[in-house]
């Protein structure tokens, strides 16, 4: 028999715990009531649903002309330096935020295969109508400036594998402008793969229909899992050739290019601050100006709750951040999202996810899963995240340290200390959520880590165990009968298995009158469907055929991951992954990415 006291609780993070002196406040409830309703409501309903019960109301007041719609970088260009060179030849750039960059037209004939009416209509303003029209095709492709819009790309470094890398920045985006919508909310327009830039160093500034795919449902699946994230507005491919070496090894390839509109509250990064405070032996004085500067301007435009005199607003930021970032990947987590390079240059100051590239979700659970084919070492397995969050904190703080006093230094110091203590206790909630329990019980620690290790033992896959323990009442668990739910079967292949589930059903029974509710509860932090790899490689392979049918599909289920939806069940989304599934890692490089079939024998 288990004995739960006689079992070390198996950490998802190996940290020594310590005292949280400074942090800030965060959500404590037992599911993802820390989500806007809105967001809650479109992730439990069918897209079309969500998106005509938020804008009926009011869809004349749509944009219909796109002569109408105005862009500006204005605000920006206003408040930092621009670079005093123009144009896209690849240099080194100093002294400034950001370069003025036009983009480059893709070669035609175009084709916009994937567009998010979430984003068109309840953040852009659009009639849908308009994204049928020549116009928008150009506009989107960088073919034509939207009205206003002087695109800019962005300045900034990053440490890369652990190391500074120096200069880094917008290697094939462009800023188009910021656009507030009548929500008063601010978005930032950015095309990527829109062509060379200052920024471009040996690449092409091109993406491919392959980077391109997954940059697109990726973001919106995560939009619609609940977690902070981009968006992306659509993609346009084009039959633009772009030489790829797809398998590094020497044997490029031509493939078609392609640009995703994608959007974000702010583009600027870790890496922002690390390039400015990277140069400050070069002129003091410049850098001390333009420091203050971005700093300001994003407190100011996106942390309307730290007061711009407050002496301490500056160690108000960092330990927002700090909790942000804690937070944020705890939340990729309990999805099982591994984001593949946690480079400082793709880590948000706003604590979004940016930047999808080589990323991936777990199938068969796996802390030392590795999506990325080039992260030879593991340094960004899934199991790794929150230490490499603490890694890029600690890089952040190295560039804040020389505009904070000695006294916010150590007291920046304390608040990075506790990390990891609002990371453990915001992973603590989120698996409660996912396994339905409520309140308070000193055993839960023990039923989430065991629960892991098995999961481990077993292979059995992370995203299914939890939403087929879901859909079983504490009956038809109790009954042992697990034939309709491939991952539970697997995991009761565990010889500690009978024991787990009997402690288990024993903290459900004391939730009186919980059980109904505890499945609802459990659907709604549980996704039935993820973008797992081997769908968004099948999709691929049917766009290099010029068939998106499955670029549609995937965005229509993934916008609505928690509810069962025939078409899903119909193509095996929920279904146990193929066999060749298990050899597929993505890779990545400043210029390219690939997709790479290893050999089992290879497999990690």
């Amino acid at each position: 028999m288990w004995h739960l006291g006689e079992v070390p609780l198996f950490a998802v993070v190996t940290a020594t715990i310590v005292t949280i002196v400074h942090m800030q406040d965060f959500c404590q409830k037992a599911d993802f009531e820390c989500q806007s309703q809105d967001l809650s409501a479109s992730a439990q309903q069918p897209l079309s649903q969500s998106v005509n019960s938020r804008w009926n109301a009011s869809v004349l007041n749509l944009i219909q002309n796109l002569d109408h719609f105005r862009v500006s970088n204005e605000k920006l260009m206003g408040a930092f330096p621009i670079d005093e060179m123009q144009g896209n030849s690849v240099r080194t750039v100093k002294n400034c935020i950001f370069s003025e960059s036009i983009p480059t037209p893709l070669k035609g004939p175009l084709r916009l295969v994937a567009v998010s009416k979430d984003v068109i209509e309840g953040l852009l303003d659009l009639d849908m109508a308009t994204t049928q029209s020549e116009t928008f095709l150009q506009y989107v492709s960088g073919g034509r400036r939207l009205p206003e819009s002087q695109p800019l790309t962005h300045r900034y470094g990053g440490h890369q594998f652990g190391y500074w890398a120096g200069q880094l920045g917008d290697g094939r985006a462009h800023l188009l402008g910021q656009y507030t919508n009548r929500k008063g909310d601010t978005w930032e327009l950015q095309l990527k793969g829109s062509g060379k830039t200052p920024y471009s160093r040996s690449g092409d500034g091109r993406a491919v229909v392959r980077s391109s795919l997954r940059e697109f449902l990726g973001s919106e699946a995560m939009h619609f899992l609940g977690v902070p994230t981009s968006r992306a507005a659509c993609l346009v491919v084009s039959e633009e050739p772009v030489l790829r070496d797809q398998f590094y090894d020497g044997n490029v390839k031509t493939e078609r290019g392609a640009v995703v509109l994608r959007l974000a509250k702010s583009w600027f990064r870790i890496g922002s601050l690390e390039i400015l405070s990277q140069s400050k032996e070069l002129d003091l004085l410049r850098w001390f100006v333009d420091f203050r500067k971005l700093l300001n301007f994003v407190i100011e435009e996106h942390f309307p709750s730290i007061q711009t005199n407050d002496p301490d607003k500056y160690l108000a930021f960092y330990s927002r951040v700090v909790n942000d970032t804690a937070h944020l990947i705890a939340q990729w987590m309990s999805v099982g999202f591994a984001h593949g390079v946690c480079n400082t240059d793709n880590f948000s100051l706003l604590s979004i996810t940016i930047d999808y590239g080589p990323f991936g979700f777990m199938e068969s659970y796996n802390p030392s899963f590795v999506p990325n084919t080039s992260d030879d070492e593991g340094r960004y397995s899934v199991g790794e995240q929150a230490s490499v969050g603490l890694f890029n904190l600690e890089k952040l703080l190295d560039a804040l340290r020389p505009i904070l006093t000695a006294g916010q230094q150590r007291a920046a110091e304390t608040v990075l200390k506790g990390y990891v203590d609002i990371y453990e206790t915001r992973i603590h909630h989120l698996f409660k959520a996912k396994l339905g329990l409520l309140g308070d019980d000193v055993e839960d620690d023990y039923i989430i880590a065991f629960l892991l290790k098995m999961m481990e033992d077993t292979q059995a896959d992370f995203t299914m165990v939890f939403r087929e323990l879901s859909e079983f009442s504490a009956f038809q668990l109790h009954n042992h009968n697990f034939t309709q739910a491939w991952a539970l079967e697997d995991l009761s292949s565990h010889g500690l298995f009978p024991d787990w589930l009997s402690v288990y059903l024993q903290r459900l029974h004391r939730q009186v009158h919980d059980n109904d509710v505890r499945q609802a509860r459990m659907k709604g932090v549980n996704p039935r469907y993820v973008l797992r790899n081997w769908m968004a490689q099948s999709a691929i392979k049917k766009a290099e055929r010029n068939d998106f049918s499955e670029v549609e599909l995937l965005h229509r289920i993934l916008s609505s991951p928690f509810a069962i939806q025939s078409s899903a069940e119909a193509a095996g989304y929920a279904a146990r992954p193929p066999k060749w599934a298990q050899t597929l890692k993505i890779s990545c490089s400043s210029g390219s990415m690939a997709v790479e079939l290893l050999p089992l024998i290879n497999r990690t």
